[in-house]
């Protein structure tokens, strides 16, 4: 079923593209990008608007954590703020799932389709052999910056200011928000490392669905946190 729905589709597609562009790969790797984030947009922007609205609701939902100890009264709370805003948490796993998979199936065409001898194509893309890492590490620091940028982009574009509260309230806030900092920095660093290790192809597909995605991002909610933190990025660096 994999190479049947995913697999074999997206190698003729991507073989007909590179016919398209007179056998260059790199051009035809662009274009499917475009083409399948086309393909995937009626399922990625209702999600990337639910999210942003889970992102404007977030004191509210605070407010309900500090209000409802008990978790299930807390759950039943939220679930009546996501059905008065008409919020589905869920929207956003089944886009996420898809390119995922997508990006699995890519990775299966570079390593058993175009590999090596196998392939006619031109795999020679600006400084890049498209079937093996980046020699340069362009294209993985590339990934991992535009990681960085969508993931600021995602976070919240609210300024914390705690309330005056015990000091173990303050305590565990502190913590959660440092955790929250640590991850929205590991996944770009994960990003340039697998980058590292993956054929530039995959990497070059990789960067453009990201920008693709800061491009898409950008139209639905604008900047976003990414604002916020270059306002704070600044204020430091005037101390």
């Amino acid at each position: 079923m994999f190479n049947t729905l995913l697999y074999q589709p997206i190698l003729a597609t991507l073989t007909f593209l590179a016919n398209l562009f007179q056998g260059n790969l790199g051009l035809a790797i662009l274009a499917l990008t475009l083409l399948l984030r086309t393909l995937l947009a009626p399922l990625t922007i209702p999600s990337l608007r639910s999210a942003q609205k889970l992102r404007d609701l977030k004191p509210e939902i605070d407010r309900l954590k500090s209000k409802h100890k008990d978790k299930a009264a807390l759950q039943k709370a939220q679930l009546e703020l996501y059905k008065k805003h008409g919020i589905n948490p869920a929207a956003g796993c089944l886009p996420n799932i898809l390119q995922l998979i997508i990006l699995i199936a890519l990775y299966q065409v570079f390593m058993n389709s175009l590999k090596g001898d196998s392939t006619s194509f031109n795999t020679s893309f600006l400084w890049l052999n498209l079937t093996t890492s980046d020699p340069l590490y362009i294209l993985p620091i590339l990934a991992g910056l535009s990681q960085l940028v969508l993931s600021l982009m995602l976070s919240p574009a609210i300024e914390h200011h705690p309330e005056k509260t015990a000091k173990k309230t303050e305590d565990v806030q502190d913590m959660a928000e440092t955790m929250q900092q640590q991850m929205l920095f590991m996944m770009p660093i994960m990003t340039g490392i697998i980058a590292l290790k993956f054929p530039s192809g995959l990497a070059l597909y990789w960067v453009a669905t990201t920008v693709f995605s800061v491009i898409q991002q950008y139209f639905v909610s604008g900047w976003g946190g990414l604002a916020l933190s270059i306002k704070k990025a600044l204020a430091l660096v005037k101390r």
